[in-house]
């Protein structure tokens, strides 16, 4: 799977150009950490590859990569319900029975180092665990594109640690991941580094 770019450009309005001339070859299996300073275009960069922003300038080609799932930088969960539910449904919701949705959602938590968790709910997980979690459940929909938009930006620096190596666990699965930080953990924890500033 495969995701393309080339001449990427936008602006708002009138104002001045956030980024131009941006040129992406994006494959599943891998995760992309896009960085660079406040206002460089990250956030805006992954609405347009997500088809929900159009470029002033250039064009994406998403082949077949035509599912989207986005990880905000808040974790937003069902207060109730347990780590092992949030990351079961998307599995139950492609047609895999309970047991086999379950089985395959532990071992994801497991990769995600919440294991231990998997019977907590979701009201009474830490920051880093939610946001875990939320990366989690993000893999498990198997999305052909999955966005994550400043995963540590609220967390502090060892929570922070923790969020990264789960970012690790990202790599290499079906979904073609791409990453907006100002974090270098983070960034170092991907296999491909896309720095907004070059594009200014």
């Amino acid at each position: 799977m495969r995701l393309t770019a080339r001449g990427l450009g936008h602006r708002f309005d009138d104002q001045p150009f956030l980024f131009r001339n941006v040129d992406l070859d994006l494959e599943a299996g891998r995760t992309y950490a896009v960085t660079g300073p406040s206002g460089s275009g990250k956030t805006t960069l992954l609405s347009i590859l997500a088809g929900w922003v159009r470029p002033t300038e250039g064009e994406v080609d998403r082949g077949d990569a035509s599912t989207v799932g986005w990880v905000f930088q808040n974790p937003h969960g069902v207060f109730q319900r347990t780590a092992l539910d949030h990351v079961s449904l998307p599995f139950i919701a492609a047609g895999s029975s309970r047991a086999d949705a379950d089985r395959h959602a532990s071992a994801l938590l497991e990769d995600f180092g919440l294991g231990h968790r998997a019977e907590t709910r979701f009201s009474a997980l830490s920051g880093g665990e939610a946001q875990r979690l939320l990366l989690a459940r993000g893999i498990a929909a198997a999305p052909a594109l999955l966005l994550v938009d400043e995963p540590t930006a609220q967390l502090d620096p060892l929570t922070s640690a923790t969020v990264n190596a789960a970012l690790g666990a990202a790599a290499g699965r079906r979904s073609i991941v791409v990453i907006a930080t100002h974090d270098a953990g983070t960034r170092d924890a991907c296999t491909d580094h896309i720095d907004m500033a070059t594009f200014a």
